[in-house]
């Protein structure tokens, strides 16, 4: 069976995150960690473009200069704050490779359809400037969760989130995976 619904591919996705360990069977109605699910949201959607930008060029998926770039201002961003800079790095290195899942889809599809491919490329450093504002208020965003994040409905809250953000966003299962893939990290049990 191909499921290629959003909703589909939400209530898969929701049904993931309540399946991990730790998770409570009954989950609110709506979520705490919205913010954060929306902000990872937003930078899942950046894949897209960065995907563009480097698309028919010799710039690779893997970038560790600018991953580690990432990770450290992230992590020196929630010192600032007084946030863990572990946990931060650690939500980030997902962010990463939640991106990464989305640019490597979308590499195969156009390989397989180059009528698919984009014609026109994004300026790599314009989307990079999107994405550190997003990750500047992510990093934010998981601060000023803690609570919630290491509380028993974590899980069942960051489904909800998910599922809010995905229909809100009408994701499809690729950007819907990745987004899951993306928080992986978020909930501390």
């Amino acid at each position: 069976m191909r499921i290629t619904t959003p909703l589909s591919a939400t209530a898969i996705a929701a049904a993931a995150l309540l399946a991990l360990p730790g998770t409570a069977t009954a989950a609110p109605t709506s979520s705490p960690l919205l913010p954060v699910v929306s902000l990872a949201a937003e930078r899942v959607a950046t894949a897209d473009l960065v995907a563009a930008a480097k698309w028919g060029t010799d710039s690779p998926i893997d970038d560790p200069a600018r991953e580690q770039q990432v990770l450290d201002t992230a992590a020196a961003q929630a010192q600032r704050i007084g946030a863990d800079p572990d946990e931060i790095r650690r939500v980030f290195r997902d962010q990463i490779e939640a991106n990464k899942i989305v640019q490597r889809t979308l590499y195969a599809r156009w390989t397989a359809h180059p009528d698919q491919a984009p014609t026109t490329k994004p300026d790599l450093n314009v989307v990079r400037q999107t994405i550190n504002r997003i990750n500047t208020d992510l990093v934010q965003a998981v601060a000023d969760s803690t609570p919630q994040r290491g509380g028993a409905l974590c899980r069942p809250e960051l489904a909800v989130a998910v599922t809010e953000v995905s229909y809100e966003k009408h994701a499809d299962f690729l950007h819907t995976g990745a987004l899951v893939r993306s928080l992986a990290s978020v909930c501390r049990n």
